[in-house]
């Protein structure tokens, strides 16, 4: 996602576009990007933070989280 910081024109279209549409409420939206990665046990939750901070996320712009199904947040 990008960070707080960052200027998102999307964000800002789509939230112009609510209004139109009649959808009140919302006064913000960050629009962003979303891997999914199938991976097997061998990987380790250090090995996705390394694949997400090297490879799919610009850190100088965006901030990243990563949520893995069936492990307890």
């Amino acid at each position: 996602m990008p960070k707080e910081e960052i200027l998102d024109p999307q964000g800002k279209a789509v939230v112009r576009a609510l209004d139109r549409i009649g959808v009140s409420g919302v006064s913000d939206v960050r629009q962003g990007k979303r891997f999914v990665l199938e991976v097997d046990d061998s990987v380790s939750r250090e090995d996705l933070e390394r694949v997400a901070s090297t490879l799919l996320a610009n850190t100088v712009i965006e901030d990243f989280a990563i949520e893995v199904d069936g492990e307890e947040k």
